[in-house]
């Protein structure tokens, strides 16, 4: 036993602990009073939960279309149905481990029945009712290997080692059971803003009464504020001074104003996007840099551009401030595009604006308001007579290839049924002098 290490020494002494105990159990009458309070306490939770179960389900189970605060908390309240057993076992052998106290002056077996009744609903909550991963993760290696540990009755052993174990640090020290408490109050303390923050971004986007813009910059601020929040109460909840932090606040303000000038000025160039409303989710813009696309994402470092082929294209905030932007206003907004064609110089121009507008005007997609179809003389090109037909329609002509062709197969089927004919360029070759043949 010498020879073994120290950490198996301890295991050993703990089993013959154990050993010891489960001995006085098998042999105490009280013991086994104990153990009999304790089955029938968990047949009565038993009983009940059967009997119970349905109504409370019945009871607390909405209609599929309801969707009230009300159906909602139904619905939450819903989801731990699984630990009325555990619940109900947990009370009633903590009245029965009162009861055998009084009369027999020990409890170390209910007290024990106790415990695992409670591990027992540790584990159902993190198997049946926990859905979020994060807290899954959390009460999966964390909450029952706890329970399991206080379940055996040695919660008070593993918080002692835990609290001597230092770990340095340079300056700083700190244990491990201050590093795994800030681990679970940290890990739920920022779970709940998650939780607040997605809350909160639901209730903002239904304000269809505010302009994209500040409902944009109110999601931004909510999340800042939440996390800022969640980020105090941690620090105040695990006694951490703010001014220790004050070397590492100097020290990212340094990075802020050398190695972080972008990202600074992109954040503010955000926050100015989404104040002023120059551009905002749902515009479709196109850059001095060439990008063009539709603004589907504005985050606090760039705008999220997608092009017509499905393609992402990440912009900096900063080149919304400080380039020359087309922005073709918001999406489902009318616009105007043009269509050209030629026709034969042997045709009567005069009668062709009509046909065109006529034929345009009949596209279902074409607008009258703000303007209706026009077609324009353009020029007298080398092959025919250049024209332009301009129309309105709603949403952005996806590089020409949306409204344009359908416009352009309307103009050919209008000239077609005219007789009138679309040019297309000749070549004329003219030789001067004889033609001289070679004679063999």
């Amino acid at each position: 036993m010498e020879q073994m290490p120290e950490i198996v020494q301890q295991a050993i002494g703990y089993a013959e602990q154990g050993w010891e105990i489960a001995q006085s159990w098998l042999l105490s009458p009280a013991a086994w009073s104990q153990f009999a309070l304790l089955v029938v306490a968990f047949l009565i939770a038993l009983w009940i939960t059967r009997r119970v179960r349905p109504i409370l389900t019945k009871l607390l189970t909405p209609a599929e279309d309801q969707n009230t605060i009300f159906a909602k908390a139904r619905r939450f309240v819903l989801q731990f149905i699984p630990l009325l057993l555990p619940v109900l076992a947990y009370v009633l052998t903590g009245i029965g481990e009162n009861i055998t106290r009084s009369m027999f002056g020990s409890g170390a077996v209910i007290a024990f029945g106790n415990r695992l009744f409670l591990f027992l609903g540790a584990r159902i909550l993190v198997k049946d009712v926990v859905n979020d991963p994060f807290l899954k993760l959390l009460g999966k290696y964390l909450l029952i290997p706890v329970a399991a540990v206080y379940a055996l009755g040695l919660l008070g052993v593993a918080t002692a080692k835990l609290d001597s174990t230092v770990i340095p640090l340079g300056n700083l020290s700190f244990s491990l059971l201050f590093l795994v408490r800030f681990a679970v109050v940290g890990g739920v303390i920022f779970w709940l803003g998650r939780w607040s923050n997605t809350q909160t971004t639901t209730i903002i986007k239904n304000q269809q009464e505010m302009r994209p813009a500040m409902r944009e910059l109110a999601l931004k601020a909510s999340e800042i504020a939440i996390f800022g929040i969640a980020f105090l109460l941690l620090m105040n909840i695990m006694g951490i001074s703010l001014t220790s932090l004050a070397v590492l606040g100097g020290a990212i303000g340094v990075g802020l104003g050398f190695g972080l000038q972008k990202i600074a000025s992109n954040f503010i160039s955000g926050v100015i996007l989404l104040l002023e409303g120059q551009a905002t989710v749902g515009d479709y813009v196109e850059l001095d840099g060439g990008e063009a696309g539709t603004i589907v994402k504005m985050t606090a470092r760039a705008a999220i551009l997608e092009t017509f082929d499905g393609r992402w294209i990440v912009v900096p905030n900063e080149d919304f401030i400080t380039t020359r932007v087309v922005n073709f206003s918001d999406s489902g907004s009318a616009n105007r595009y043009e269509a050209p064609f030629s026709v034969s110089y042997d045709t009567d121009i005069n009668l062709v604006p009509e046909i065109i507008e006529t034929a345009v005007a009949k596209l279902d997609f074409v607008l009258e308001d703000p303007d209706g179809p026009d077609c324009e003389l353009r020029g007298f090109g080398d092959s025919g007579v250049d024209f332009a037909v301009e129309f309105w329609v709603n949403g952005i002509d996806d590089g020409k290839n949306k409204f344009t062709p359908q416009v352009l197969f309307a103009i050919w089927n209008a000239l077609k049924a005219r007789d009138i004919e679309i040019p297309y360029p000749h070549r004329m070759v003219e030789l001067k002098g004889e033609l001289t043949t070679r004679s063999e």
